[in-house]
């Protein structure tokens, strides 16, 4: 028998999140927040995140990736700029990155845009993998059909054949995206379902707008 979800409850009461300890740039809050989550035994990957992009289809796709670098100006992912995610970021760059870590009862939720990595930058990270992840790389042309697992491999033999002995090169249809923020919202869980949401809003003179939103 199905458990009756509507009977599933949780005080949230580990922390609060008050204007009064909000820094002028969310970036700064961000750092903090990472760095705490990432010193905690109740977070397993900290930089995983949910990327929401609008498809050529006209509707949203939310999938989890890994944040690789955090800088000043935004958030750095690494995926094929010929999969359906990067077909739908470079048909409408406008994307949702979203962290949740349910052990400290705290949300990130980073409205921005995105775009290409200069391409140094890509290089860079890329001989920074391991070679397996290099290889599948090439060998996976995302989120197109394939027959079976066995083609998969089949097209990993063959790179690691050509490859064999010699650096693997990033491909040109593997890269890095920038997403610069345009709003960053902090959630943080509280007694009786009153949360802590505090957002961040850029403005055009590049200074961040801070409110308090209704839980």
């Amino acid at each position: 028998m199905a458990k009756d979800l509507s009977n599933y409850r949780k005080s949230y009461d580990k922390q609060e999140l008050l204007e009064s300890n909000c820094p002028e740039n969310p970036m700064e809050l961000f750092q903090t927040w990472f760095k705490n989550a990432d010193d905690s035994e109740t977070v397993d990957e900290t930089n995983a995140m949910n990327i929401s992009t609008i498809g050529k289809d006209g509707f949203p796709k939310n999938r989890i990736v890994l944040l690789k670098k955090i800088t000043w100006e935004g958030f750095i992912f690494y995926t094929n700029y010929t999969s359906e995610k990067g077909q739908a970021i470079e048909a409408n760059n406008n994307i949702c990155l979203s962290f949740f870590w349910p052990g400290l009862e705290q949300q990130i939720i980073i409205k921005g845009k995105a775009e290409h990595l200069a391409e140094n930058l890509s290089d860079g990270y890329f001989k920074s993998r391991p070679d397996g992840s290099k290889l599948g790389a090439w060998a996976s042309n995302q989120s197109t059909v394939v027959s079976s697992r066995e083609e998969l491999e089949k097209n990993l033999n063959m790179f690691e054949r050509n490859f064999e002995g010699k650096e693997i090169p990033r491909p040109k249809h593997w890269g890095g995206y920038l997403t610069k923020p345009i709003s960053i919202e902090f959630w943080q869980g509280r007694p009786n379902r009153l949360h802590d949401r505090i957002r961040y809003t850029l403005q055009e003179d590049f200074s961040w707008k801070l409110e308090r939103l209704a839980p």
